[in-house]
């Protein structure tokens, strides 16, 4: 096997999915996505509160620069962090905007980071070492990686958001309603001949579909862009298996390259993702709420900013 073939794989799967490091008696203790996972919670704990620190207010000395973010990063991750709560999440938290900030930037963040470290060819890169140093492609037989691949393209792990997810959204529904309020709010006000269906069929809604969508949505775009770059890089190795060398070199390119083009649309997607499945968890903590209360807070709030 020649080390471009290695790298293209002789399945588009075979990029999608994840291996085992380490198991015990069948179970998987340690895989590529767990490394994955891993890798981005030691960025992001290294990352942010680092940012953090160049964002908040410097010395004295500094004149009226210290109220400035110092260096591009910390700038970066201001911008994100003002703009994601006072443009997406406050319109619909309002007053409770800040005591969920914390978990909504957490999760966007750490979506988005495991769906760019999806982008970067750390398994390949360590079948190629594999490979350079061994002359055959033995970790990639066996299927062995510690780290890379894409988590988030991993239903175990969206799994996993959305439970978590589920957890918060319901858990912040009872403790603004109450437990009568959220169990009334199951029902929607219907007559007592069907507000049995009606609870069934919201319960459902609450605890099993909006996490199922939730899981699902963010495995199901992560793992298509993972298949159709693999399906590119895999025609550029069939054609030098099939091809003369003088037909298969233009194949070969115009597969690279539409693979190039659609790993930065990836990047995009990862972005947009990230950002969906924080605001829809927004949108289903602002569900279940005091509607008559967020609308009069909501008026004040305008009428607060017509006089200003």
């Amino acid at each position: 096997m020649t080390l471009p073939a290695l790298l293209a794989a002789n399945n588009p799967v075979d990029k999608a999915i994840d291996y085992a490091w380490l198991t015990y008696d069948g179970w998987w203790v340690w895989s590529a996505h767990i490394g994955t996972l891993v890798l981005s919670g030691l960025i992001l704990i290294l990352a942010l509160p680092y940012a953090a620190s160049r964002i908040n207010t410097g010395p004295e000395s500094l004149g009226t620069n210290r109220y400035l973010p110092r260096g591009s990063f910390a700038h970066l991750i201001e911008v994100i962090c003002v703009y994601l709560r006072d443009e997406v999440v406050r319109p619909q938290l309002h007053g409770r905007t800040d005591r969920f900030m914390p978990f909504l930037w957490t999760i966007f963040f750490f979506i988005f980071l495991n769906n760019i470290l999806g982008l970067v060819p750390i398994a390949q890169a360590i079948w190629t070492i594999d490979w350079l140093i061994q002359g055959k492609p033995g970790m990639y037989k066996a299927h062995e990686l510690f780290v890379g691949g894409t988590a988030t393209g991993n239903l175990w792990v969206t799994g996993a958001l959305a439970v978590i997810a589920g957890i918060v959204f319901n858990v912040a529904a009872v403790r603004e309603l109450g437990v009568k309020g959220f169990l009334q709010h199951l029902t929607g006000g219907a007559p007592m001949g069907i507000n049995a269906i009606v609870f069934l069929i919201e319960g459902l809604g609450q605890f099993v579909i909006k996490p199922v969508a939730l899981c699902v949505r963010l495995f199901a775009n992560m793992t298509a862009g993972s298949l159709i770059i693999g399906t590119l890089l895999l025609f550029s190795n069939m054609a030098f298996e099939a091809l003369p060398a003088a037909f298969a070199a233009p194949i070969s390119l115009a597969g690279i390259l539409a693979a190039i083009a659609l790993t930065f649309l990836k990047v995009f997607v990862g972005l947009l993702q990230a950002f969906v499945f924080m605001f829809l968890i927004t949108i289903f903590i602002s569900l279940m709420s005091h509607h008559g209360e967020e609308h009069e807070h909501h008026g004040h709030h305008d009428h607060e900013h017509a006089h200003a």
